[in-house]
């Protein structure tokens, strides 16, 4: 069980990983949070019971708030992680595990900015984590033990699936369930264009597009579901179905999907580069 908790920064994805947590038990009189402005932190202790400080108002807020903490979370967005890894490094016990929820900053990145022996995880978790339904892929540092990725897994659990992966995939993750829910996003506005073409007004195309999404990616989630299995079951031979699977083939999508996600993984891994080079 973890001790005290502490986010620094909590912007909507630190928020959702917070509500998570707390909606699976975690008590948050164990929480302590780090924002810079003094009406967001009023907003979060008020939503969510917790301690929060701003750094706006307090300069030292970070490294007080790091003290004695079993698990610090880097919420901050990516250019500012290893500045604030510098920043608590001296502050923080050299057991308490360190997380960062930003996408394309490595474990190297973060150890460096840390104490030699600083246990460090790597999260790439999703969106869908703000209704409970997120996917979370860590990637442990070279001093995590198996109680820190316990740790790790906790804060994770109450908002989605956790999984772990080796380091060199997470750009990977971050191609397909990092950006993947833009894409499910991009599908419903596309199906909603369509829908408009045959005649139907704007209202009835995005309650058509939107809500056949949503409902396929719910039967997704049943235990067991297989994607492949679905479509099939949809896909009576010789109906419409078939006919519009076979015309997405014939355009070249799944090669379309593959290129763009390829492409994301090459933008994470540049990423990686440019703050490496910028630090």
């Amino acid at each position: 069980m973890m001790k005290k908790i502490v986010f620094l920064g909590c912007g909507s994805m630190g928020e959702a990983i917070l509500g998570g947590m707390l909606a699976a038990g975690v008590s948050p009189q164990s929480v302590v949070v780090t924002v810079r402005r003094p009406e967001r932190a009023t907003e979060l202790a008020a939503r969510h019971g917790v301690t929060a400080m701003a750094s706006n108002e307090e300069a030292a807020a970070n490294v007080e708030a790091v003290e004695g903490a079993s698990v610090v979370i880097l919420a901050v967005k990516p250019v500012g992680v290893t500045a604030m890894c510098r920043e608590v490094a001296d502050a923080l016990d050299s057991n308490a595990v360190v997380i960062s929820v930003a996408a394309a900053v490595s474990l190297a990145q973060m150890e460096a900015a840390l104490r030699p022996g600083q246990p460090v995880v790597r999260s790439m978790p999703n969106t869908p984590l703000k209704v409970g339904r997120g996917v979370v892929a860590l990637s442990a540092g070279s001093s995590v033990d198996e109680h820190h990725l316990a740790a790790a897994h906790e804060v994770f659990d109450g908002s989605g699936v956790v999984l772990d992966v080796p380091e060199d995939q997470q750009n990977a993750v971050s191609a397909i369930s990092g950006s993947g829910p833009a894409y499910a996003f991009y599908l419903a506005e596309a199906m909603a264009a369509a829908a408009e073409d045959f005649g139907l007004s704007p209202e009835v195309a995005q309650v058509l597009a939107r809500e056949t999404v949503a409902g396929a990616g719910i039967m997704l989630a049943e235990p067991g579901a297989n994607a492949g299995e679905l479509r099939r079951a949809v896909t009576s031979p010789k109906g419409t179905t078939e006919q519009a699977i076979a015309s997405f083939d014939k355009d070249g999508l799944p090669g379309l999907i593959k290129a763009g996600t390829k492409a994301a993984a090459a933008r994470a891994a540049q990423i990686t580069e440019e703050l490496s080079a910028a630090n």
